[in-house]
């Protein structure tokens, strides 16, 4: 379960939440990206070879201290209810501005400063096309709550073999 919270852009758990690569215990190397990406969300290259070599539990206060959630809360009750809050402000971000944010921190993640940097102006170019930023700055001035369309959807693989027949 810790690959597939190592993959979570946003982080919570209850005081009484443990995490653990457990693979090592059945005799497999964790396989599903908790390697790739832990030493990432938490900086420490000696902490993640420990809790991988060995199997151990961290507790969640040792999960908020080095950063692999970002808040903790006593009841489940409270953390789903910060939860969905937090999912409601999110989602009611433009779409485009949200997808933007989470493409340049990972691009971050993986380059310079400078090529990030470089990435974010490029993006930005094609996405100031779209509608969002001028909805976004009317609203403010208006003092109301903008509606931003859904991005489209992909096209799926069958749908982009028959366009290139």
């Amino acid at each position: 379960a810790l690959e597939m919270v190592s993959a979570c852009d946003i982080r919570f758990c209850t005081e009484d939440t443990t995490f653990q690569l457990a693979e090592v215990n059945l005799g497999l190397a964790s396989d599903v990206g908790g390697l790739q990406r832990l030493p990432k969300i938490i900086g420490n290259q000696s902490l993640v070879r420990e809790l991988a070599l060995s199997g151990r539990k961290m507790l969640a206060n040792e999960a908020f201290q080095h950063g692999l959630v970002s808040r903790s809360f006593q009841a489940k009750e409270a953390m789903m209810a910060e939860a969905l809050s937090l999912a409601k402000t999110i989602a009611s971000k433009s779409p485009v501005a949200t997808l933007g944010i989470k493409e340049f921190l990972n691009y971050s993640r993986d380059h310079s400063v400078s090529d990030s940097l470089e990435y974010a102006i490029t993006w930005n170019m094609g996405m100031l096309q779209g509608g969002d930023l001028a909805m976004a700055t009317a609203s403010m001035v208006q003092k109301s709550v903008p509606e931003y369309d859904n991005l489209p959807s992909a096209p799926s693989a069958g749908e982009l073999k028959q366009s290139k027949l």
